[in-house]
């Protein structure tokens, strides 16, 4: 049995949920790649699919063994380029994972340019705003905000991101605008945000000169997902305290209006953080190289200063 054959002709009847499809894409007839999986399975005694007529789902032994041979293939593939002499031109799989905004606004309309590089990578994107296990999950890197919580993993600041407090029109119509932070904690209501991974809430935090504040404030509403949070923001359900980026387009609407502007906010830094054990893939370098100079050259991340005032 050629091992590595089965692994791939596995991974495509997963990833595609059929026999049919795997097959054409891998370009071998069904029947050789039927005889693949059985292979496989008798070589690893158990039943990695279940099959019917209709349907093909992976057991809980193929869960556990899709996302290993994934691993292993991608080095393989890895270990292949590395070895050839188009250096310049990396190849396979790359999986990230970043909150959904950034993936919307900054990433993902970026990302044909990446593609056009270099055309032999293929980008799986995760969005989540809940932490990672970027080994356990196989995941090449991921891009946060905020402080980094595992020092085991290597981590490149590619940036920071402005926020800004903003309030819908409806709200400030029935609440009025907030003229000082404290007022959040009375007289008005924010939209908390809670961490997905650990319940906590966030506070606001605020400046002016010398002068810093941190404020709870008083909330109906309080969301884990960053576009949840906008949504319940543009709803009128309070103040939100939201990277600039974010709110941008929907101040510039006037669907959402700057509030308490003489008081400043600290920047978030922004990283982008992968595995030691993935630091000489050739795809994840240049991924690297390429998502820093996005974030060292976006407007959308460098200018609070271009959000319309009221």
């Amino acid at each position: 049995m050629d091992q590595l054959a089965a692994m791939r002709a596995f991974v495509r009847v997963v990833e595609t949920g059929s026999f049919t499809r795997a097959a054409d894409l891998l370009g071998m007839p069904k029947a050789t790649l039927t005889k693949h999986i059985q292979g496989l399975e008798t070589h690893l005694r158990t039943r990695l699919m279940n099959r019917t007529t209709r349907r093909v789902t992976v057991t809980p032994d193929g869960a556990a063994y899709y996302e290993r041979a994934l691993a292993i293939l991608s080095d393989v593939d890895e270990l292949d380029g590395s070895m050839s002499s188009s250096q310049a031109s990396p190849r396979g799989r790359l999986r990230i994972d970043l909150p959904p905004s950034l993936a919307i606004i900054i990433l993902i309309p970026a990302l044909p340019d990446f593609l056009a590089r270099y055309p032999d990578i293929e980008v799986d994107v995760g969005c989540t705003d809940r932490p990672v296990d970027l080994l356990g999950e196989n995941v090449d890197c991921v891009i946060r905000a905020g402080t980094l919580g595992d020092p085991s993993l290597i981590a490149r600041r590619i940036g920071e991101i402005p926020f800004v407090a903003v309030a819908s029109p409806g709200y400030i119509a029935r609440h009025g605008a907030p003229r000082h932070p404290r007022e959040l904690e009375d007289g008005h209501f924010v939209v908390r945000y809670f961490s997905a991974h650990t319940g906590r809430h966030y506070p606001f935090e605020f400046r002016r000169g010398d002068e810093t504040l941190e404020v709870q404030g008083r909330y109906r509403i309080a969301c884990n997902e960053g576009t949840a949070y906008l949504a319940a923001g543009l709803a009128g359900a309070g103040v939100l305290m939201a990277p600039a980026y974010m709110v941008q387009e929907h101040v510039g609407s006037g669907a959402l209006v700057p509030v308490l502007c003489g008081w400043d906010t600290d920047p978030l830094p922004v990283h982008v953080v992968y595995p030691p054990s993935r630091h000489l893939s050739n795809r994840l370098r240049v991924f690297v190289d390429w998502v820093a100079q996005l974030f060292a050259t976006s407007d959308l991340i460098l200018n609070r200063s271009t959000l319309p005032r009221p």
